[in-house]
């Protein structure tokens, strides 16, 4: 029997926050398997991945070399098997216990796509001034150029019917993973929800990664695949999902 959700966590030298990150998965009470893919980490992940290749519930996945996180998550979703796929990061920036939350717009079949917004409610840690202005500034852009009103582009938590996602013809090897998802998701008329999440941000200090240049990275990436790439997105036939037991998922 397939998983209920898949989840996805593409790594790169998380050593310090990943068995945290890990514990908080597992203890989400829903029927899961979870696909850990490292983008050639050096500070010891590997040999920290090397005891979990045995746990039941988990896949390992070690990229040759770091392509970054759009590579590794497609590396990913070739692996997943669940009915829904969610992107996890690595850090400790989001909180597994809403996983629930996240995937009730599809589980009730109102939707294909869901976001988890930072922006629409719920305790967030305040941090940059200027990151919360590119964020919103991209996520405007995107909403001009697809059409949809998202409050939150850039957010980590994407959710996904598995088909959806696994023939979806993605390219961006990196952050742009984010924008190039969702102009294509938007072409294709998927039915997307926004379920407003709580948000841990760290600083750069506590290991963040993206900067200046992702956001400029982002902002010619929503272009390209907006007016050059034009190549046809596969639309899959897609069926209801229904949980094992209505027991497994409590969106209280």
């Amino acid at each position: 029997m397939a998983p209920l959700i898949s989840v996805i966590i593409p790594i790169f030298n998380e050593r310090q926050s990943l068995p945290e990150l890990l514990a908080r998965v597992e203890a989400v009470d829903l029927d899961k398997e979870i696909i850990l893919v490292d983008d050639g980490s050096t500070d010891g992940t590997r040999e920290l991945l090397d005891g979990y290749r045995q746990r039941a519930g988990y896949r390992v996945v070690l990229q040759p070399k770091n392509q970054g996180k759009g590579a590794a998550l497609r590396e990913g979703f070739r692996h997943a098997t669940g009915k829904i796929v969610i992107i996890q990061d690595a850090d400790l920036e989001y909180n597994p216990a809403e996983y629930p939350r996240l995937i009730q717009p599809i589980l009730e079949d109102l939707a294909d796509v869901v976001y988890g917004s930072r922006f629409a409610g719920y305790p967030r840690r305040v941090l940059y001034f200027w990151h919360s202005v590119a964020n919103k500034f991209l996520t405007l852009v995107s909403n001009m150029l697809t059409g949809i009103n998202l409050t939150d582009m850039e957010t980590c938590y994407k959710v996904f019917r598995r088909e959806i996602i696994q023939q979806m013809p993605l390219k961006s090897q990196r952050f742009g993973f984010e924008p190039e998802v969702t102009v294509k998701v938007a072409r294709a008329g998927y039915r997307i929800y926004e379920v407003p999440i709580s948000y841990a941000g760290r600083t750069y200090a506590e290991g963040k990664k993206i900067g200046w240049k992702d956001a400029f990275d982002a902002l010619w990436t929503l272009f390209f695949f907006r007016f050059v790439d034009r190549a046809a997105i596969p639309r899959p036939a897609l069926t209801m999902i229904v949980p094992a037991a209505a027991a497994e998922v409590d969106v209280r």
